[in-house]
């Protein structure tokens, strides 16, 4: 002990005294900037538990009490902005643009001053403080929309969006089945287009439109004509302010939303949505990334996703009751990148179609041999930090390889939310290392208030959508025609729990389809059960058919093994129940295609280049090696396809707004290539 003392404190020479400083002040920076790992909050081997009745629940629950609110004071999405202006102090709240301009800001107090003054216009207009008064949102992504659903909100009364990918005749049903009376418009367009059905008849009901943009005379005596009103926003809230009511606030079993779905088929099915379906499930988001995320005030999401729909809605509620900021992009998609770069945002909601252009970016700028195995080496690094939890974007390969990509989403994403559709395996893998941020994949659907399942923070496998919800369980039932059963841990996903719908507006017989006599919401989905207690989704029980042998196909699930072929962008499987086999309609990838083609020799316009036989030959045999590797049965490969050179879109009625395929429109759309198809597999 003595001689260890003297050895510690006697003098050292000079040089050897340099050395041990040195070496403390490596330790000490090593220490301090050696980047953090992310700790699984739960045991990753064991992400949900089975309950009483064959059910699952999350694991972040301490016992079997779901969750319906994470903040004591926000229990409906109304109290949920009044906190957001306690805690952010009255700090910038919705952010909005101009081209080539900054962002400019409107605080909690603005937009809450001006939501009550929009809502006291609307009472003076005869509207009632009541869940049975239904208003109209007719309108793009902007701060407009949301003072609009809180004008609501603050007097108890129900947001109903509308939106005009439905259609025209679409729009007349909501009008019409809602018994809307009142639509806030952004656009004089829009407007006239209510009047036109106004002056046809088709929706009497209609009395005012309030428009948030300017607008001239004629449309204000095209208005008076047919016994609607027009109104700008600023005269219906300068009638409120004249007018103020004092708040009438929502309790969380009343009404905040009926969100019209567009579905594949029929007319749309109005979601009836409470204040605690909402705010249960932005609850369960902030419990399970509490240890990871944590909302700050100075947390900005961008807002571009439908505001009609219901992921963006609880993105926002998250957003609102933790004081932070959205920022709106201006319209046009084409723009995002511009505005992200300018936003600077740290949440992006996003969905698949988006990850999947961003995954084509980034592999097409590593073409050349040197490029792809610099890159190759650099993503493998990357991804080998993402095993051990550790997510950045400072490291020597971000600044060497991936920051000009990191950096046109504005540089300072932490977190990224997948929804809406299936997203690949290779895709989600990639991003995780190259963009060096939290990305979850979550599941759900409009009934549940948007998610059911999702990913836990630290879990870097794929394949999954996730654990359930600590705001719902989950169970799997039988569909015993499709020889999935419960037992075999495969089945239906049902759902229970306070985000779960209260049923479809005015339509019992759809709503007793989908919420069975026990409470549990049929999604439609077959899920199996992984040994780590996540959920895999397999197939879908509706949008089924048989083949003229009697095997069952779900063309969702072929589709979505035939888009990882590098050169497919969209495909549409495509079966009758008299014939034997599946033939397909494919829109190649517009920036893959010149590389694909000229490697195939393969030259011309694009005209010839997508009607070039050899390239349809080539495409067809990607797919189905793809197909193989993935496990498709040789009767689920399609056995022909048709080149398409344009791509599916909402405008052209091909997708719904949450780009899933219209199958009965696709079928009727390319009816004459699809027959020509089967006509050549019979020769």
């Amino acid at each position: 002990m003595i001689w260890i003392l003297h050895f510690l404190f006697s003098p050292l020479p000079t040089p050897a005294l340099i050395g041990l400083i040195t070496l403390g002040a490596t330790i000490f920076l090593w220490v301090i900037t050696r980047p953090k790992t992310i700790s699984p909050p739960i045991d990753l081997n064991n992400q949900s538990i089975g309950i009483q009745g064959g059910a699952r629940r999350s694991t972040f629950l301490p016992e079997n009490k779901l969750l319906a609110y994470y903040y004591e004071d926000a229990k409906t999405m109304y109290e949920a902005f009044q906190r957001g202006l306690h805690v952010s102090e009255n700090g910038p709240c919705l952010g909005y643009r101009k081209p080539k301009q900054p962002y400019q800001w409107l605080t909690y107090k603005q937009v809450l001053d001006r939501a009550e003054y929009l809502g006291s216009g609307l009472l003076f207009k005869g509207c009632k403080p009541s869940p049975d008064q239904f208003i109209g949102i007719f309108a793009q992504n902007r701060p407009e929309w949301i003072i609009s659903e809180y004008a609501c909100y603050t007097y108890s009364m129900v947001a109903v969006p509308l939106y005009d990918t439905l259609g025209p005749d679409a729009i007349v049903f909501i009008i019409n089945k809602a018994d809307i009376s009142m639509v806030i418009c952004d656009k004089p367009e829009k407007a006239q287009v209510l009047l036109e059905n106004c002056e046809q008849g088709k929706i009497p009901g209609l009395k005012t439109i309030i428009l948030m943009d300017l607008f001239d005379d004629e449309l204000k005596d095209k208005g008076a004509k047919e016994g609607v009103e027009i109104l700008s926003l600023q005269e219906a809230e300068e009638l409120g302010r004249n007018n103020l009511r004092e708040p009438v606030p929502p309790k969380p079993e009343d009404l905040s939303i009926v969100c019209f779905t567009s579905g594949t088929t029929g007319n749309p099915k109005g979601a009836m949505l409470t204040h605690e379906n909402v705010v249960a499930n932005a609850a369960a988001f902030l419990k399970s990334t509490e240890t990871t995320f944590d909302c700050k005030t100075s947390d900005i999401s961008v807002s571009y996703l439908p505001l009609a729909h219901m992921f963006e809605r609880v993105v926002q509620t998250i957003m609102y009751s933790s004081g932070a900021r959205v920022g709106f992009f201006q319209g046009d998609i084409r723009l995002l990148t511009d505005d992200m770069k300018t936003l600077k945002p740290t949440m992006f909601p996003t969905v698949p179609r988006l990850l999947n252009r961003i995954y084509d970016k980034i592999q097409s700028g590593a073409q050349n041999p040197l490029k792809r195995v610099l890159f190759n080496f650099a993503l493998a690094r990357k991804l080998d930090e993402v095993k051990k939890g550790i997510l950045r974007n400072d490291s020597i390969w971000d600044k060497m390889i991936f920051k000009k990509v990191q950096e046109t989403m504005g540089g300072q994403v932490r977190i990224m939310v997948t929804a809406a559709a299936p997203i690949s395996p290779s895709v989600l893998t990639l991003l995780r290392g190259a963009l060096g941020c939290q990305i979850f994949e979550a599941y759900g659907q409009t009934e549940c208030a948007a998610g059911c399942t999702f990913t836990v923070p630290g879990d870097c496998t794929t394949g999954h959508v996730g654990a359930p919800l600590p705001c719902n369980i989950l169970k799997l039932e039988d569909v015993a025609d499709m020889n999935y059963f419960s037992s075999n841990n495969e089945g239906e996903v049902c759902i229970k729990g306070p985000n779960v719908f209260k049923g479809y507006l005015k339509d019992p017989e759809k709503t007793a389809e989908a919420i069975d006599t026990d409470g549990w919401l049929h999604t439609g989905d077959i899920g199996k059960w992984m040994p780590n207690g996540t959920l895999k989704i397999i197939d879908r029980k509706k949008n089924i058919f048989k083949l003229a042998q009697g095997e069952y196909i779900a063309p969702e699930k072929i589709e979505n093994v035939y888009i990882r072929s590098a050169p497919v962008a969209q495909v549409f499987v495509h079966g009758e129940s008299l014939k034997s086999s599946l033939v397909g309609v494919v829109v190649p990838d517009p920036e893959v295609l010149p590389k694909f083609a000229a490697k195939l020799g393969i030259k011309g316009s694009s005209e010839e280049i997508h009607k070039n036989s050899v390239l349809k030959k080539a495409i067809l045999e990607d797919m189905v090696k793809v197909g193989r590797e993935a496990g498709l049965k040789s009767f689920e490969q399609v056995k022909d396809i048709y080149i398409h050179p344009e791509m599916f879109t909402i405008e052209q009625g091909l997708l719904t707004p949450t780009l899933k395929a219209k199958r009965a429109e696709l079928s009727k759309y390319f009816q004459t290539q699809l027959e020509a198809l089967y006509a050549n597999i019979q020769e």
